[in-house]
């Protein structure tokens, strides 16, 4: 297992576990692609785009899983980020930790 992360907004988190599939942020959705980090990456994506944000859950997702719409391209510092060119289902979760 390839692990990845999601960060989603309280609010987005409620919906996703409501409806069972998270087509994107507002930001996603711009975009064309879910934006996801590497575990590594995962602090600077919360401190630039989460910070004040109470209630961020960090799901954790399996790379080797997603398939071929998983596609890592160059982003914030030149780094390899993820991106989901789909919708994501709530059984890709592998697990979820409220930040």
């Amino acid at each position: 297992m390839t692990p990845i992360i999601k960060l989603l907004r309280a609010a987005e988190w409620a919906q996703f576990q409501e409806t069972q599939v998270f087509a994107g942020s507002p930001d996603d959705l711009r975009d064309g692609y879910i934006h996801i980090s590497t575990p590594e990456q995962m602090p600077g994506t919360l401190a630039k785009w989460f910070a004040g944000d109470v209630g961020v859950a960090a799901l954790t997702l399996d790379a080797d899983a997603l398939g071929d719409e998983l596609r890592w391209e160059e982003s914030r510092g030149e780094q390899l980020f993820p991106h989901l060119y789909r919708p994501l289902r709530l059984d890709e979760v592998v697990s979820v930790r409220l930040l």
